[in-house]
């Protein structure tokens, strides 16, 4: 069982940065694929990025591509969301996800372990 704790939530204005932490326990971290998913108030929670099991390999959404940077410490067991550039369109509770399946971590169903969230708000 692994457990997923993050943190560095909070309220930036417009243009901003904020840097997402995610502590992992309970497993092997080296074994999982990592990502971000949020969900905005009335929305469904979407995908945001993910990351190889080495760091080697990232992919994000569209809407945060040159904006936000994922990475991870396999040896703190701890995966980032670097969020520059912040827009209003951000705000949204950001979960941190974990999967041990093969394909690319893209969607809600297949993470196997989520984080509680943590609350991300963007001022105009």
């Amino acid at each position: 069982q692994v457990q997923l704790v993050e943190s560095g939530g909070g309220l930036v204005q417009a243009g901003g940065s904020l840097r997402l932490s995610c502590a992992a326990s309970g497993g092997t971290f080296s074994m999982y694929s990592m990502g971000w998913f949020r969900q905005a108030p009335g929305k469904e929670r979407e995908f945001v990025a993910r990351i190889s099991r080495s760091g080697s390999n990232t992919y994000y959404a569209d809407s945060v591509k040159g904006r936000f940077t994922i990475s991870r410490d396999n040896a703190k067991t701890t995966v980032y969301l670097q969020m520059n550039s912040l827009k209003p369109e951000d705000t949204a509770v950001y979960y941190c996800a974990a999967t041990s399946r093969i394909t690319p971590l893209r969607t809600s169903t297949q993470v196997e372990y989520w984080g509680q969230g943590t609350q991300v708000t963007v001022s105009a």
